[in-house]
């Protein structure tokens, strides 16, 4: 955490700033330690400090381990103890993240005696190479969710409904040791799999069905996050053959994954072999996105991506066939980029499972 904020502050002299206010609960996480949903974070070069109420002061005193000056400030007094601070330092321009703040808040804090510089982007981007650390959080997460998925496939039965099916599946991943669902898990069992963020209903699971289960687990703030599809009995052959289709989509697209393709590339690889098929239509949505403290973020690989994907980086490759009426299908890994390829977090199989 200290050379993390040691690169923050040398950041901020780049573009002539004299303090970082944080407001976001996932950067206050990433550059102090600190978990509760009740605090700001102000660094600036003399200091860093952590402001929090009664309720959170021991608990921000042991996560930031002497990283941080944490104050214990009230609620409604905590903008102008900021605002001391920020004097008290001769702070007079101040990065914050305006990706998060709302107009209103900005307001108050435009009130102060500081020049407020929009600057969510940069405090953000280190976050985008994962250390060794972060990959094992990440790495950890990814094996509960693995174990998790085929333990809980030994607990379907047709006749089950989408709904029980998701209260299973986060029962078996707590059980395993995930600290909470990375998101609502998506449950989605024949003509319903058409939908790629389905939510889980009343429908229940019956032979013959195409069921696609998307969920992730997490461990110490950092999310897994992986799909597959799955069969209840025999399927049809149109069901099988959208299911090679789509897990060759999938190989070919992890082949071409290296450090320096662009995520525009990327998704091409995917979407071109899907149209190949004759399914370019039935591909909407974009190939991947990156994996950290948040369940999505930077990189993306998608249609319209700007992004280049670079060693220790994180994508997640999804590609899928959604076609109304009849099922869906996806599959999705999580990977870290490396200097000669990629590192796959995820290791259940992808040839097609019945159960």
């Amino acid at each position: 955490m200290k050379q993390r904020i040691e690169a923050l502050r040398k950041n901020l002299a780049a573009s002539s700033l004299d303090a970082a206010l944080i407001t976001s609960g996932v950067n206050i996480r990433y550059y102090s330690g600190f978990t509760s949903s009740d605090g700001i974070l102000l660094v600036t070069q003399q200091n860093a400090y952590l402001v929090t109420d009664s309720r959170y002061t021991l608990q921000a005193k042991a996560q930031t381990k002497g990283l941080c000056e944490v104050t214990e400030v009230d609620f409604s007094d905590q903008l102008n103890h900021i605002r001391g601070i920020l004097q008290q330092d001769g702070c007079k321009r101040a990065a914050f993240e305006d990706a998060v703040m709302t107009v209103s808040r900005f307001r108050i804090y435009e009130a102060m005696p500081v020049e407020w510089v929009a600057f969510s982007a940069e405090i953000s981007l280190p976050r985008l190479h994962k250390s060794a650390d972060e990959v094992e959080n990440l790495q950890a997460a990814q094996r509960i969710a693995d174990k998790s998925f085929l333990e809980w496939l030994g607990r379907i039965v047709p006749g089950m409904s989408e709904m029980e099916l998701a209260a299973e599946l986060n029962y078996v991943c707590a059980k395993n040791g995930s600290e909470a669902p990375s998101f609502d898990p998506i449950i989605a069992g024949g003509p319903n799999g058409a939908m790629p963020h389905a939510v889980p209903g009343t429908r229940k699971i019956q032979k013959g069905d195409l069921v696609t289960a998307d969920f992730g687990c997490m461990v110490n703030g950092y999310h897994s996050d992986m799909t597959r599809t799955f069969a209840i009995g025999q399927v049809d052959d149109f069901s099988k053959e959208i299911y090679e289709i789509v897990k060759a989509a999938q190989q070919k697209t992890l082949d071409a994954l290296k450090s320096g393709i662009t995520g525009m590339a990327l998704d091409a690889v995917a979407r071109n072999y899907i149209a190949e098929k004759g399914h370019g239509a039935h591909f909407g949505h974009g190939l991947g996105h990156g994996v950290g403290l948040e369940i999505h973020e930077s990189p993306f690989a998608r249609r319209d991506s700007k992004d280049t994907l670079l060693s220790g980086m994180t994508i997640t490759v999804e590609p899928g066939i959604y076609v109304e009426g009849k099922c869906g299908v996806r599959i999705e890994d999580c990977c870290v980029v490396t200097d000669t390829g990629y590192l796959n977090l995820t290791s259940v199989t992808k040839e097609l499972i019945t159960i």
